[in-house]
C-alpha cells in the first residue's frame, strides 16, 4: 500500500470471541461475564472493578483463576495468525495494541504487542507496583517476591482503573499511516477514541468488525465481516 510505513493495529474482543474465548453480554442493562465454568454469570460490577476486589476478593481471584484456566482450552485463529504474519514481514513500524487479556496475539506469534487492559497470565502487588508472569490459581492474600507484601491480584486493567501505556499509544497514534481496528464496539473509552486521534494526525482508517461500531463514522473503510476471514485477506493485500 503506497505511502504507509507505520501501522497501529487496535483489536478488541471480537476478534478473540472466534476462538471461543467469552465476551461480556448485557442483559435487561446489566452487563455479564459468562465464562462457561458450570456456575451463573458474573456480573461485571462484581468482577471487574477495585470495589469488588476490595468487597469480595475471594470472588474476584476464582473469577480470574477460571478464566485463566480457560486459556488452555481456545487456540488462535486465523485473525491472529495473519496479524502475526503481518508483524514478521511488515518493515515499517507495527504496533498491535489490544484490549483484550488473553495471549492469543502471543501464540500466534506477535511480538510487537502492547496489552492496554493487562493480561490474565500475569500478576501485580498492588503494594510495591511489582509485575511477574503467572500460571495456575492465585488466591487472596497470596505474597509477592519483590516486597513480601500479601497484596498479589490478577494484572488486569479494571473499570475505573487507567489502561496501560497510553502515552506510548498516543505518540504512536500521532504518528501512524495508518490505523486499523479489528473487533471492537467503539463504545469503551480511551480505545474508542484512537480512530479520532489517528485521523486528526492524519492517518487513514479502517475497521474490521461483524457490524459497524459506535465509531464507524470515523472511519475512512468499514469491511463487515468475520475476523478471521477479513484480516487474513487484507494482511495478504497490505504484503502483497
Amino acid at each position: 500500500m503506497s505511502g504507509i510505513h507505520n501501522i497501529v493495529v487496535l483489536t478488541g474482543a471480537g476478534i478473540s470471541a472466534e476462538s471461543g474465548v467469552p465476551t461480556f453480554r448485557t442483559k435487561n442493562g446489566v452487563n455479564y461475564w459468562d465464562i462457561g465454568d458450570g456456575h451463573d454469570d458474573y456480573r461485571v460490577e462484581d468482577v471487574c472493578t477495585p470495589e469488588a476486589l476490595a468487597a469480595d476478593p475471594d470472588l474476584v481471584h476464582r473469577f480470574y483463576d477460571a478464566r485463566r484456566a480457560a486459556l488452555a482450552t481456545v487456540e488462535p485463529n486465523a485473525a491472529h495468525r495473519a496479524l502475526a504474519r503481518l508483524d514478521a514481514a511488515w518493515p515499517g513500524a507495527l504496533l498491535i495494541v489490544t484490549q483484550n487479556v488473553d495471549d492469543l496475539h502471543e501464540r500466534a506469534g506477535a511480538s510487537r504487542l502492547l496489552h492496554m487492559h493487562g493480561e490474565l497470565n500475569s500478576a501485580l502487588c498492588a503494594a510495591c507496583g511489582a509485575r511477574v508472569p503467572w500460571a495456575g490459581d492465585m488466591p487472596p492474600g497470596t505474597r509477592c517476591d519483590a516486597c513480601g507484601g500479601a497484596a498479589m491480584r490478577p494484572d488486569i486493567v479494571f473499570f475505573g482503573e487507567m489502561p496501560y501505556a497510553m502515552d506510548r499509544i498516543e505518540r504512536t497514534l500521532s504518528d501512524a499511516d495508518l490505523f486499523v481496528s479489528i473487533g471492537t464496539s467503539g463504545a469503551v473509552y480511551p480505545a474508542a477514541g484512537f480512530v479520532q486521534t489517528a485521523r486528526y494526525h492524519g492517518a487513514t482508517t479502517l475497521e474490521m468488525n461483524l457490524e459497524p461500531s459506535a465509531g464507524s463514522a470515523y472511519f475512512h473503510e468499514t469491511r463487515l465481516g468475520p475476523a478471521s476471514g477479513l484480516v487474513p485477506a487484507w494482511v495478504e493485500t497490505l504484503l502483497s
